[in-house]
């Protein structure tokens, strides 16, 4: 199975990338976390997503807050699927990274998520390598039935006191 790597622009980032590292784990996947700045470390990004294919990744998660430029760096120099997660910081609650994150030029993608939506691309990463993974598009879609029956009994619980 490819690995996932997980890459976020600093440390106090980790609380949202703890979030996909255990979601990854609940499934399985193999992955590895690093830290690496768009603007104190592009070297060792840039050497990072451009060889990250050949040591055995198959999808790139880039968290950042801020400028929030990681993703976009990541994704310029590998042609992986590049998930970013913009995170919060203290100027605009997240929402200068969003738009740094979602706003990329022609020809270089990078798939967003929510602010702080950790959890969503590790799903999201799960769904791009189970398109060739049968047993990992199980272990989805018996996650999605789970959470299908939890938001029904929610229902019959709501529903009862109202009666």
């Amino acid at each position: 199975m490819k690995k996932v790597g997980i890459i976020m622009g600093s440390d106090s980032d980790l609380p949202i990338v703890q979030k996909t590292a255990d979601t990854l784990q609940s499934f399985g996947v193999p992955f590895e976390v690093h830290v690496y700045s768009a603007h104190r470390t592009p070297a060792q990004a840039k050497e990072f997503a451009a060889s990250a294919r050949e040591n055995g990744f198959g999808v790139l998660i880039a968290a950042a807050g801020m400028a929030a430029h990681l993703a976009g760096a990541i994704a310029a120099n590998t042609t992986l699927p590049v998930i970013g997660i913009p995170c919060k910081s203290g100027n605009l609650d997240g929402v200068d990274a969003l738009l740094s994150t979602v706003q990329m030029p022609s020809g270089i993608p990078v798939a967003t998520v929510a602010i702080g939506g950790g959890v969503n691309a590790a799903l999201l990463s799960i769904q791009i390598l189970a398109v060739e993974d049968a047993a990992l598009a199980e272990k989805l879609d018996a996650k999605r039935r789970a959470d299908a029956q939890k938001v029904l009994e929610k229902d019959a619980a709501i529903s009862a006191q109202f009666k």
